[in-house]
């Protein structure tokens, strides 16, 4: 009989980290110039679990202060209970938003500790379905100019081998008729996707979507906010009817199992998209597979793709990851592990337990807030 590793949690570390980007960024509705980092690792048995989220650095004090009680001395195999004392303990804070995000790199903490424990990789620990997983070139900022836009997204097709591509339009449609078309040329026959980020109204939307026809863009994100679930039905209805194969998809707000039951319920999507940095880690990530797989609806991975990789060879109906320009830039700058992309794939190393990824705390120093 195999003897029960030592799993009480004996230390919480965290920390925020603000890498700037390589270029001022925007898209329908935001503009940035830094993303901001926060990183949980948990102790126990002499080995560290690592779990972040994209976030606000605020997260460090809240985790510190509101779950380390929670958490030191609790057993690291009992992620379910674990879990279920973090979501209690938010009830009067507000469970969705920064509470959320912080609860997800906890728990994704949680199960990297879990598999290490075990010496096993994430992925078979949680009932690894495929061994490796498409993923689609992501950016195409408003703020880019034609030849970038070009640039960028040609490279993905041309060298990663990406099957898709997505570039961010906002309210513009004259101009951005005139990026769609500039990018169609750049990737030949792939896949276009564009992404509003909430940009406009569902009027507009539908409207945009038939002016850019011809240029066979295959998935229109966020077209209308996330939020308006009865306007992203209206325009997945339209372009339904219009006998246009594109799909509405969104999800990347979603917080809880609530916020994806009702996006499915109302009919909203036609592939949901989840994002394990907000939705409550690998945990509710896996929720999230379970609902689609009820609901006959694809699942696609919202960003951040070294920490996704794991979960989405476990998770049932998955479709792919998104591979955001900014995200595959900073896990390369700060961790050891994160994926390469070859022939539009990425593959987990098997040979590492948990999810692969650590720390490079030297390196991450530089950008400690």
């Amino acid at each position: 009989m195999t003897k029960r590793p030592d799993a009480a949690i004996r230390a919480l570390r965290v920390a925020a980290y603000r890498v700037p980007t390589d270029a001022p960024e925007a898209d329908g509705t935001f503009q940035w110039d830094a993303t901001t980092l926060v990183v949980v690792q948990l102790e126990a048995g002499g080995q560290a679990g690592l779990g972040y989220t994209y976030a606000d650095a605020s997260l460090v004090r809240l985790i510190e202060g509101h779950f380390r009680d929670l958490l030191e001395g609790a057993d690291a195999l009992a992620i379910g209970q674990i879990n279920e004392r973090l979501w209690a303990s938010v009830r009067n804070l507000g469970r969705s938003g920064l509470a959320a995000c912080a609860i997800s790199a906890v728990d994704t903490a949680l199960w990297d500790l879990k598999a290490r424990l075990l010496d096993l990789p994430l992925a078979q620990l949680l009932g690894m379905r495929r061994e490796d997983v498409a993923v689609y070139g992501s950016g195409g900022f408003t703020s880019y100019d034609d030849g970038r836009l070009s640039e960028q997204l040609g490279r993905w097709v041309q060298e990663d081998g990406c099957h898709w591509v997505k570039m961010k339009i906002g309210a513009d449609a004259l101009r951005d008729a005139e990026r769609v078309r500039a990018a169609r040329e750049a990737i030949g026959a792939a896949g276009l996707f564009i992404d509003a980020n909430g940009a406009h109204t569902p009027r507009s939307a539908i409207a945009f979507a038939y002016r850019i026809a011809e240029q066979q863009v295959s998935w229109f994100e966020e077209p209308v906010s996330s939020d308006d679930l009865v306007g992203l039905r209206q325009v997945r209805d339209a372009l339904g009817a219009s006998g246009q194969a594109m799909d509405v998809a969104a999800g990347e707000y979603a917080y809880t199992p609530d916020d994806f039951r009702r996006m499915v319920e109302h009919g909203s999507v036609d592939v949901l998209q989840a994002d394990l940095t907000r939705c409550g880690g690998v945990s509710g990530f896996l929720q999230a597979a379970g609902l689609c797989e009820a609901f006959h609806l694809d699942l696609s991975a919202h960003c951040a793709p070294a920490l996704h990789l794991h979960a989405c060879c476990a998770a049932p109906r998955f479709r792919h990851q998104e591979w955001f320009h900014d995200h595959v830039r900073l896990e390369s700058i700060l961790f050891d592990g994160a994926p390469q992309v070859e022939h539009g794939r990425i593959a987990p190393d098997l040979g590492r337990p948990g999810h692969g990824l650590t720390l490079r705390e030297a390196d991450a120093r530089r950008y400690a807030i």
